[in-house]
């Protein structure tokens, strides 16, 4: 993997997700550990997450193309939060900063979000160092869980 900005962020292409991206995105949700996520907990099966692709769930969500590969997807929700996974391998060189370069430079708004997992280190230490800021801890209660007095 090389490092020269020219090359990679000329070499970065973000392709509109379609029907024929099915496979890669369910392979890539495979790399994800559950602590990485923050909208479920287990790996759905394959039937279900055609449904969801297919459901068009985003505003704006790409395939991450580096050199004719699919390396990884973003998408912009309908609040301007940015969610994005690069494939192991491909992590680490700068491909997710030039791909959320891309795709703010495609959708511009006012702000955007990043809603992470607390325990996703990861994800934190990289917003963090595009200029994200933390803003806000959201709580979950489920009504089965919930303690009286």
């Amino acid at each position: 993997m090389e490092n020269n900005k020219k090359v990679l962020s000329s070499q970065i292409v973000l392709k509109n997700v379609n029907r024929s991206d099915h496979k890669f995105l369910y392979e890539l949700l495979g790399e994800r550990k559950p602590i990485e996520n923050i909208s479920h907990k287990k790996m759905p099966i394959y039937r279900e997450h055609v449904k969801f692709v297919n459901s068009r769930p985003y505003s704006r969500w790409y395939i991450v193309n580096y050199r004719n590969q699919k390396v990884g997807t973003i998408y912009l929700t309908k609040r301007n939060e940015i969610g994005i996974h690069i494939k192991k391998g491909y992590q680490g060189h700068g491909l997710g900063k030039y791909a959320m370069n891309l795709l703010i430079k495609k959708n511009p708004k006012k702000r955007y979000l990043a809603n992470i997992n607390p325990k996703n280190k990861k994800s934190i230490k990289f917003f963090t160092k595009q200029g994200f800021k933390l803003i806000q801890y959201t709580y979950e209660m489920i009504p089965g869980n919930f303690r009286h007095g």
